[in-house]
């Protein structure tokens, strides 16, 4: 037992050296997590999304059927992301983006 719990001491000690501290997560270490988002312009979606937006800087997929608004959400979110002087990517494998309408949500098209 002492054997495997140094097995598990090393590698945390190794993953916390090559991505931080932090990085390994504990489950009950700490009651909270304090996570910063980015408004989706949505007050409802905010409050539903349980931290007041999307987590900032990390990854987030939106998904669902077509013409659900997932464009819209994402241009609100990049908006709003580029107003507190953050930077924000949009993929487009579709190659539908409206560089007009992404501007009227708000979206500094040239940045």
């Amino acid at each position: 037992m002492v054997d495997k719990q140094k097995a598990i001491e090393t590698a945390i000690s190794q993953i916390e050296k090559q991505f931080g501290k932090g990085a390994i997560m504990k489950l009950g270490s700490t009651a909270t997590l304090n996570v910063e988002a980015i408004s989706t312009g949505s007050i409802s979606l905010d409050m539903a999304l349980g931290i007041g937006g999307v987590p900032r800087g990390r990854i987030v997929e939106i998904y669902g059927p077509e013409s659900s608004g997932k464009t819209t959400v994402a241009l609100h979110i990049i908006a709003q992301a580029q107003k507190a002087g953050g930077e924000a990517a949009f993929i487009d494998v579709e190659h539908a983006l409206d560089p007009v309408y992404a501007k009227a949500l708000g979206v500094d098209i040239d940045s």
